[in-house]
């Protein structure tokens, strides 16, 4: 893969997920290239996708996966969406360490 699935934006990555709501289970299944060529974190959570409960679970999912407190992580576009992107504060060196580990 060469473009990554996450942008550096000041003290923060901005990284983009495919979220599959309504899954058996909470998980990161790595970091993948879509059919249009987009790189994304691909992710599933068990919560239905009612009243942001999926969002709120894959906040959650990150920042386990990432070492970063849930208040940390938010939603910042698509929110209604499979396509997301998602802010993580925190030190943008550490977070991509993590993020690479996804794979």
């Amino acid at each position: 893969m060469t473009e990554r699935a996450w942008r550096v934006a000041g003290k923060a990555l901005v990284v983009a997920v495919r979220l599959t709501p309504k899954a058996g289970q909470d998980r990161i299944d790595g970091i993948v290239t879509l059919a249009d060529g987009r790189t994304v974190v691909k992710a599933r959570v068990s919560a239905a996708p009612q009243k942001g409960k999926a969002n709120a679970a894959l906040e959650a999912l990150l920042g386990e996966a990432l070492g970063v407190p849930k208040s940390a992580v938010g939603v910042v576009a698509g929110g209604t969406s499979r396509l997301k992107s998602v802010r993580v504060d925190g030190e943008p060196e550490l977070l991509v360490a993590a993020l690479e580990k996804i794979r």
